[in-house]
């Protein structure tokens, strides 16, 4: 919903804010590419169409446009014209004002106005006589507003401005009007909602002074990129309001600011279609995110509307609405909340009072019952217990956001404190299952009152907990949900388990096992419930599986809980059945959350495939019944787990439809870990700019909430990245501290996984004794069965740092377990690693099969970055055509090639030795010969040679 649940005219009066308005010029933030076609077409020599209409909704920025467009066009008088709805009456009124507009120039035509049949050219003439050769710049804003003639007149001689001429005419329309056919052939850009990033430059040179992070994200979320209304939300604000030292009104985007944002866009209709604009608004109001509103319904209560039924029956539509598919939907969502927020209460009411009668008649239980709270002001007791009886049946047909919109108004209708806070917490959890973060968080700080009973804290508490766990500082969340839950114990035991368990949940992505232990204790203590939740009429519930009065205990929380406290207490022989209980109960659930502890069980377990299924069924489970805030988490289970079974293109797509959830549905933290996994995705590939992209998104979230998960799988990414270039110095410096135990390790759940890349590269950085160590670790975890991959990964670290006589047959212990596991990428990893230690014993036909194998699974895998390396390989093992190394290098061997490309990565003569497996009087020599052959003097002169474009450019080595 629009966060927005009770009529505007219940909100308090706001004094002016004492503070000086901002500078009416400001920098156009996000506005590159459209800056870049305006200062095209004022450019007088070039060849582009002298004519440009600029097309969006109210408040996007069209007039400050033309606006920069006029201060910037210097060689020669602007005219600018800005039509009026008023004006739309009068005869030719576009022309007229444009032709009075004109005589205002020197050497203006001297013309009186034309009629209808020689406007347009009139109008073309008189632009023309009015540049009188020299360069004029007409700038005419809402020209979609003009008559029909002038319209045309203006279409016409914007068509016909030759392209060498003096006159530039900018136009601008509404987003509807762009395909008018007399702009449509017209050069049109269309302009589109700010992004966040210069929402947030505009926020800042709007506000004076300080603003907090949470009223910011208030901010940007009710602006929704819409750069006049964010304006007008800071002009109505105080300095303590901005810095967060007094509480936001409610609502922020009020009647006021709405209307000065949408401006004029708001007048000059007739009382009949004002009429019909209210009764469209109030009709979204039940589903202001939904595709419009339902004619029918508008038909039906405009029958009681004598004036909105006048509309109806008019052959045109205002030009703000539109009628597609039997729906009434307005152009922008900016001109549907400010007719809502800016009419009269009177009429307000009585729209809905309409449209309350027709959905009583039709039997829409809620919806019905909303309309008509909103059309009562005032008190209204007995109408807030019927809206709160319905939003509590699961029996009526309603969505989560809709049920917290009816616990809101009811909350507005109702007298007692008690009550009021009572159906507010509720109507915040509603909210927070339905996705709507900043929602929730709005109404659980409005329902604030310490005479309130246990049971409503701990509910609120429990809300405060989840949103804090979602986006916020994990640590914050789990003494929140551990306060739920000792507030919960008593009256509300489902509730309370599910609050210890989420607190033990926020311990876990902190990564401090001592407290995830601490809060399973805790929530074991929870008196037993006969359902794993309640109703949908309490704060809502992350089970949201109401059970019947008398039923058995519901045993798979306490599975899920007893297996986990066994698993951090390595009680395996406890933990394991217990898991396996709680995987086994995916079968039979279609509970969105209660699927994500089958499949956190499965990871687990080392059930990675089961994870894989679980985490699908869990996705379809949550669009399919919802909540809808369980989706980026189910798509955050089922890309990980891909990712365990090495199908990197499927975790990316998913992580990326992840993301771009968690960021809708407001789950910063979530949001972090899906950029790990897409920089884990991208770690493999040639997509180094990639990997720093989502690797430092995920940190600079993960640091700041204290997520050490994510931070763990972030910097893993990174070092993988560099072990697959050639890199074994900077894999090793970022994977050296993932590895080590303790708590300025890395997160003792993912630490293990990222164990062999560590080997791997302190291997090729010539630290063995620091990779021995490591591999005696690993190999505890490899027998404990949680990793179906690790045993062949064991068995290749071992090989790493075994002696001559025994690494062979660890490399073919690897690659018999890694065809029993599967996967291409480890596989893969272990033949190309195999490949270069026979390589390296001159066994260059076994070598070949090996190389050749490797880059076969890699080129399948989309691993190009380590394709690269299996292709070197095959050069330096003299299997690649003369043709692979033409250009200036063609006269260099394999090893002279390799040698001369980890030198103009910038390696030392010693790094490059301990890579090849060479002495480093080796790399001397071959290195003065290189130097011999292409002629160059120094280090310096080699890079620069290596990386022209016939030089055939760096590859990992």
């Amino acid at each position: 919903m629009t966060g927005r649940t009770n009529a505007p005219q219940s909100s308090p009066p706001r004094s002016p804010a004492p503070r000086t308005p901002p500078p009416r010029s400001l920098p156009l933030h996000g506005r590159s590419a459209e800056l870049a076609a305006l200062a095209t077409v004022l450019n007088l020599s070039g060849p582009d169409a002298p004519v440009l209409v600029l097309a969006g909704d109210p408040g996007l920025g069209r007039t400050a446009l033309i606006a920069w467009a006029a201060r910037s066009f210097t060689a020669g008088p602007v005219l600018r014209v800005r039509a009026s709805r008023a004006e739309s009456s009068l005869p030719l009124s576009g022309v007229h004002a444009l032709r009075c507009a004109a005589d205002g120039l020197p050497g203006g035509p001297a013309v009186g106005v034309p009629d209808a049949g020689t406007a347009p050219e009139w109008l073309l003439r008189s632009l023309s006589d009015a540049a009188a050769g020299s360069p004029l710049l007409v700038c005419v804003d809402d020209a979609h507003l003009w008559d029909a003639p002038s319209r045309a007149a203006l279409g016409f001689a914007a068509r016909r401005l030759p392209a060498a001429g003096p006159v530039r005419l900018l136009l601008t329309v509404t987003g509807r009007h762009r395909t008018d056919p007399d702009f449509a052939a017209l050069p049109v850009l269309t302009l589109a909602p700010l992004p966040s990033s210069a929402m947030d430059a505009l926020l800042d040179d709007t506000a004076c002074g300080p603003v907090a992070p949470a009223v910011r994200a208030e901010l940007l979320d009710e602006a929704r990129g819409n750069p006049a209304l964010l304006r007008a939300l800071v002009a109505g604000l105080a300095p303590a309001e901005l810095s967060g030292e007094r509480r936001l009104p409610w609502p922020a985007a009020d009647a006021e600011a709405l209307r000065s944002a949408a401006g004029a866009h708001l007048v000059g209709y007739s009382a009949a279609a004002d009429e019909l604009l209210l009764l469209v608004a109030a009709a979204h109001e039940h589903d202001p995110e939904g595709v419009g509103a339902d004619a029918d319904l508008v038909r039906g209560a405009a029958a009681r509307l004598g004036r909105a039924r006048a509309a109806l029956a008019s052959d045109r539509l205002p030009d703000v609405l539109v009628l597609t598919d039997g729906r009434f939907r307005f152009t922008g969502p900016l001109l549907r909340r400010a007719v809502h927020a800016c009419a009269a209460p009177d009429r307000r009411r009585a729209a809905h009072r309409a449209l309350a009668s027709v959905l009583e008649g039709e039997g829409h239980g809620l919806v019905a019952l909303l309309h008509r709270a909103w059309s009562v002001a005032g008190h209204a007791p007995a109408l807030a217990d019927q809206l709160c009886a319905a939003a509590a049946d699961p029996c009526v047909a309603a969505s989560r956001a809709q049920r917290s919109v009816a616990y809101a108004r009811a909350a507005e209708l109702t007298a007692d404190g008690r009550e009021r806070a009572e159906h507010l917490t509720a109507a915040a959890g509603q909210a927070l299952l339905a996705g709507r973060a900043r929602v929730a968080r709005r109404l659980v700080d409005r329902a604030r009152d310490g005479a309130l009973p246990a049971v409503v804290r701990g509910r609120s508490a429990w809300v405060r907990g989840t949103l804090a766990l979602r986006d916020g500082p994990a640590a914050d969340a789990g003494e929140a949900l551990l306060l739920a839950r000792s507030l919960l114990a008593a009256d509300d035991p489902a509730h309370a388990l599910l609050a210890g368990l989420a607190a033990a949940e926020a311990a876990w992505a902190t990564g401090d096992s001592v407290a995830c232990l601490r809060a399973l204790n805790v929530a074991d203590r929870t008196p037993v419930a006969t359902a794993a939740a309640t109703t949908v009429g309490h704060v809502g519930t992350v089970a949201d599986r109401p059970t019947a009065r008398g039923a058995e205990p519901d045993s798979l929380p306490r599975d899920y809980l007893h297996g986990m406290r066994a698993m951090l207490e390595r009680d395996f022989g406890r933990a394991i059945p217990r898991l396996r209980r709680v995987v086994e109960h995916a079968w039979e659930e279609d509970g969105p959350e209660r699927l994500l502890w089958s499949g956190a069980a499965a990871l687990l377990l080392g059930d990675v495939p089961a994870a894989c299924r679980i985490g699908a069924r869990t996705l379809a489970a949550a669009r399919s019944r919802g909540p809808e805030a369980s989706v980026p988490r189910a798509l955050e289970l089922l890309a990980y787990a891909e990712l365990r079974t090495g199908q990197h293109a499927r975790a990316r797509a998913h992580a990326e439809e992840g993301l771009r959830t968690a960021h809708r549905y407001g789950q910063g933290n979530v949001a972090a870990h899906h950029h790990a996994v897409l920089a884990l995705a991208a770690s493999i590939a040639d997509e180094s700019t990639l990997v720093a992209h989502h690797a430092g998104a995920a940190l600079d979230t993960a640091r700041r909430h204290g997520l050490m998960q994510a931070v763990t799988l972030a910097d893993w990414a990174s070092g993988r990245a560099d072990l697959g270039r050639g890199r074994p110095f900077e894999a090793v410096a970022r994977l050296g501290p993932l590895v080590r135990p303790g708590p300025d390790g890395g997160h003792f759940a993912v630490r293990m996984l990222a164990m062999p890349c560590y080997v791997e590269a302190a291997v090729l950085a010539g630290q063995r004794e620091d990779a021995r160590a490591v591999v005696e670790e690993f190999a505890l975890w490899a027998r404990f069965g949680a990793d179906a991959q690790a045993p062949a990964q064991l068995a290749r670290c071992r090989a790493l740092v075994a002696d001559a006589d025994r690494a062979d047959a660890l490399y073919e212990d690897a690659l018999r377990l890694h065809a029993q596991a599967g996967g291409d990428f480890e596989q893969a990893r272990t033949r190309l690693l195999h490949g270069k230690w026979l390589r390296r014993r001159r066994r260059l036909r076994e070598a070949g099969g090996c190389l050749r194998a490797a880059l076969v699974a890699f080129e399948r895998c989309g691993a190009r970055i380590w394709a690269d390396q299996a292709r070197a390989e095959l050069r330096a093992n003299g299997a690649a055509p003369a043709a692979a190394r033409a250009g200036v290098l063609e006269g260099l061997t394999p090893q002279q090639l390799r040698i001369a490309r980890c030198v103009a990565e910038g390696a030392t003569n010693r790094e490059v030795a301990l890579r090849l497996a060479v002495s480093t009087r080796t790399v001397d020599y071959h290195l003065r010969k290189v130097f011999a052959l292409l002629g160059v003097r120094s280090r310096v002169e080699l890079s620069r040679m290596i990386e022209r474009p016939g030089g055939d450019g760096p590859h990992p080595v």
